[in-house]
């Protein structure tokens, strides 16, 4: 009878030590969030900015080199054809060439914030993670403030003033065409084309972490 006694003891204690012996790390809510958030583990939270911060990271190095190609290639194109052109119509070449060469400044001294970001917390993450006595909360902190910080760079990559600038840019690039050399064919097809493509740039430029942002405040922690 003892023995019984004792064998469901150990049998009970199994079973309830683990979830006695865990602790979910309460944190305080940060970048806007509801209450809601504050009761999710702060392991959990921190995990899955990181997660996300990877995930928007990935896609903006992809859309940052595909862009950088894509102009490099379209800017050789148009100098490629230059020997082979009469002199006077050698301007609208230069003048493609030029156009499509300042498209890819910002993509190369203004990357998306996410990409640092993204690299800099895994790698705090990572270089802590199993560590006793780590402050996750002090982690998770940072993680709130970079995700934060990266949704509101992604939302400002897509405001109406830049439309409105790659519209009058490259109108202007039309009018250099057609008003000083009088190629109003090349300045229409230069100011069509390069407004397009600006456009393009700027509407495929990831925004992943202002939807993670929204979600996370939420508390919608669930799935990817």
């Amino acid at each position: 009878m003892q023995l019984r006694t004792v064998g469901c003891g150990l049998i009970l204690l199994t079973l309830v030590a683990p979830s006695v012996g865990y602790a979910a790390t309460r944190c305080p809510p940060g970048a806007g969030g509801a209450e809601t958030v504050g009761a999710i583990d702060g392991d959990v939270r921190l995990h899955w900015i990181d997660r996300h911060l990877s995930l928007t990271a990935h896609r903006a190095r992809v859309w940052t080199w595909g862009w950088g190609v894509g102009i490099m290639s379209a800017t050789l194109a148009n100098l490629a054809p230059l020997p082979f052109v009469a002199k006077s119509q050698r301007i609208d070449w230069y003048t493609g060439a030029a156009t499509t060469i300042v498209g890819i400044v910002p993509l190369l001294i203004a990357p998306l914030d996410v990409v640092d970001d993204a690299r800099e917390l895994r790698a705090r993450v990572l270089g802590t993670n199993g560590i006793p006595g780590t402050d996750v909360c002090t982690l998770l902190a940072d993680a709130e403030t970079r995700l934060a910080r990266d949704a509101k760079n992604q939302s400002d990559g897509q405001r109406w003033w830049l439309h409105v600038g790659n519209v009058v840019l490259n109108s202007g690039v039309g009018l250099f065409l057609g008003l000083g050399f009088h190629h109003w064919w090349a300045g229409a097809f230069n100011a069509v084309g390069g407004s397009a493509i600006g456009e393009a740039i700027i509407l495929t430029q990831p925004t992943g972490s202002i939807d993670d942002l929204r979600r996370y405040r939420d508390g919608s922690l669930g799935g990817i």
